[in-house]
C-alpha cells in the first residue's frame, strides 16, 4: 500500500473545509448626496491664473433653500482683475444643478456694471463641476471651475 504524504492529506483537508466555509463581502458606493441639501453650504474653487476670457475664484455660499434649489452670495474674479459680487442660485434634479448668478461686476478705472453668468453643472461626492458663460465688463467669459465644499 501507498503511503500519502501527510501535508497532502493536510491540504486537502483544507481545501474541504475552506469549501464550507462562506466569505461574505460588503461594499458601499460613495456618490452624491441626494437631494437639495447637498448644495447647501461653502463652495469655492482653486485660485489659478486665469485666462483673459475666464474667470477663477468662485465662491458661492448657498443659505437659502425650497424643494429643489438653493440660493445664495456668489463671487468670482474674471478676465484677472474684474471682481464679481452677487447671488447664485441653482436647480437639483438628479446630480445636475442648473443656475445662474448676477450681480455688480467692479474693475479698476472702470465704472461697476452688471455680470450675469449661467450654466449646467454636475454634483460630485464633495465637488461641483461648473461649466459656465456670461457677460461681464470685460467682455463675455466662459470656462469651467471645480467648486469644493468647505
Amino acid at each position: 500500500m501507498k503511503r500519502i504524504p501527510s501535508f497532502v492529506v493536510c491540504s486537502v483537508a483544507a481545501v474541504a473545509a475552506a469549501g464550507c466555509l462562506g466569505f461574505e463581502r460588503k461594499s458601499t458606493v460613495t456618490g452624491p448626496t441626494s437631494g437639495v441639501g447637498a448644495l447647501l453650504g461653502s463652495w469655492t474653487s482653486s485660485n489659478v491664473i486665469p485666462s483673459p476670457a475666464s474667470c477663477t475664484d468662485f465662491k458661492w455660499n448657498a443659505t437659502e433653500q425650497t424643494a429643489n434649489s438653493a440660493r445664495g452670495a456668489f463671487s468670482a474674479t474674471c478676465a484677472s482683475n474684474v471682481k464679481l459680487s452677487g447671488t447664485a442660485e441653482g436647480t437639483l434634479s438628479g446630480s445636475i444643478v442648473n443656475w445662474s448668478a448676477q450681480g455688480t461686476a467692479n474693475a479698476a478705472d472702470v465704472a461697476s456694471c452688471g455680470f450675469s453668468l449661467t450654466g449646467t453643472a454636475e454634483l460630485g461626492v464633495d465637488s461641483i463641476r461648473v461649466p459656465y458663460a456670461g457677460d461681464t465688463c470685460a467682455g463675455r467669459v466662459s470656462g469651467v471651475q471645480i467648486l469644493r465644499k468647505q
